[in-house]
């Protein structure tokens, strides 16, 4: 009787334990719940509209410091890179670097 208890008191321990490492799934929101801002759109259109306004907006100031900088490297011989022109360089990298990684989250 004895080691009847203890068999069904391991047996049970051991299924305990299997329960537990069962990954359960994480709660899903109701499909129809979705956060809206004060114009009665889904904040998430509202959001992705906003980036792409600021990619549109970053872009454009990207494509005006290329053709700067192209311009500078025209005028200058190709041996000379100034600071001004190196600055640009950087800058032209960055706006890049924010409309990828606003494009990767949307």
């Amino acid at each position: 009787m004895k080691h009847r208890f203890h068999r069904i008191t391991l047996l049970a321990a051991f299924a305990a334990l299997c329960l537990a490492q069962v990954p359960q799934p994480a709660p899903q929101p109701p499909p129809g719940l979705q956060v809206k801002v004060p114009n009665g759109k889904p904040q998430r259109d509202e959001s992705r509209k906003v980036g792409e306004d600021d990619n549109r907006k970053d872009g454009g100031e990207q494509v005006e410091l290329a053709q700067q900088l192209r311009g500078d490297l025209e005028k200058n011989s190709r041996y000379v890179f100034s600071l001004a022109d190196h600055k640009k360089a950087e800058d032209i990298e960055r706006l890049a670097h924010r409309i990828r990684t606003r494009m990767q989250h949307n």
